[in-house]
This record gives C-alpha cells, structure tokens and sequence, in this order.
C-alpha cells in the first residue's frame, strides 16, 4: 500500500497537471508542427510540474516525520523531533532539486540519494531530468534562458515536459518505497 502522499501525487496532483495538457490540446490541437501560442502553455505546464512535484517531495517528508515521530511515543519529545526534522527544510521555500531532496530526507537517518538510485537503474536518468526541470523552471521564473543551462535549447517543448513528467512519476515510485523500506526497518513496522 503507498503512502497517502503517494496516492495525492496519482489523483490530485495528476488531476492538475493533466488540466494543463487538455489547455495545450485546446490551443495547439494533437498534429505536429511548431504552435507559438503553446510556448506559454508549455512554461506553465513545467511550473506547475515543478511545483506538484515539490508538494509532493514535501508532503512525503511531512509523513515519514510523522511516522517516525509516532514511535517515539512521549508526545513531548515527539513534538520536539517533529520541529526538528523540519526546521529550515529546504522543500518549504527551495525548488525540488535533487540536493534539497536529500538534504531534507538524509536528515530522517537514510542515504536517500543513494537507496534511490540503487532502487532503480532508471532514477539516474530521472535525476538528471529533475535537475533540467528545476533548470527550466528557474529559466522560467527569472525570464533568463541561457541555452548552456537548459540542455541546449530555448524553446521548450510539450514533449520536454512530459518526459520529465514521466521521470517525476518514477521518481515518486521510488521514493515512497525506499521511505517505506527505511521507516520500516527504523521502527519495525510498515508506515504504510
């Protein structure tokens, strides 16, 4: 069973993202072809994948603390670890880049990076995909598009972003298992 994190991601926030590729079809229509009116879209559609994808990052950290925190039992100290693991986490104010990740989670006792990238062969790739998306969002957001930053290229595609999309989703996969995995072998028992 995922972590209630996880199913927000499949429902909610799939939900959000996918109102913005039915926006993309209803401006630019399914054939090929360049369609400048797309080109805002598709800065949107990566803004908001960003930002999901970060409310989704936070929301997981948010649970794992949470069940960790619960096993501690003494609603004092349960109360202090809480402010603890959160205080001055990167994911409340920093972009969902993979350093902020695991410098928020490697403070829950795991090497998160590293139980990531040995979950799946394929999240070396996805990180390097969430790395461009945080690029291209900071490109976005500060109207600064510097072809040495962003892969190469300035004009960003609705394929691009799905592909990062698709990377997001394999990431999420993982880290709502890893977390599972370590909280479980943390606390003795399945978070979730």
């Amino acid at each position: 069973m995922p972590s209630h994190s996880f199913e927000t991601w499949r429902t909610i926030r799939a939900k959000a993202l996918d109102e913005i590729v039915a926006a993309h079809r209803m401006v630019g229509g399914t054939g090929r072809g360049r369609r400048y009116a797309t080109q805002q879209i598709n800065h949107a559609y990566a803004m908001l994948l960003s930002s999901q994808f970060q409310g989704f990052c936070r929301s997981l950290h948010a649970e794992s603390v949470d069940q960790l925190v619960r096993f501690v039992g003494s609603s004092n100290l349960a109360g202090i670890l809480r402010a603890e693991f959160i205080h001055g986490r990167k994911l409340d104010h920093g972009n969902p880049n993979p350093g902020y990740i695991g410098a928020d989670f490697n403070r829950l006792g795991i090497l998160f990076w590293q139980d990531v990238l040995a979950h799946d062969r394929q999240n070396q790739t996805r990180k390097a995909a969430l790395e461009l998306l945080n690029e291209w969002r900071n490109a976005i957001a500060h109207q600064d598009f510097d072809p040495t930053q962003l892969g190469g290229i300035t004009y960003l595609q609705i394929a691009h972003v799905r592909s990062w999309r698709a990377a997001c989703d394999g990431l999420a996969v993982s880290f709502d298992e890893v977390m599972r995995v370590h909280l479980q072998n943390v606390t003795g028992k399945s978070p979730w």
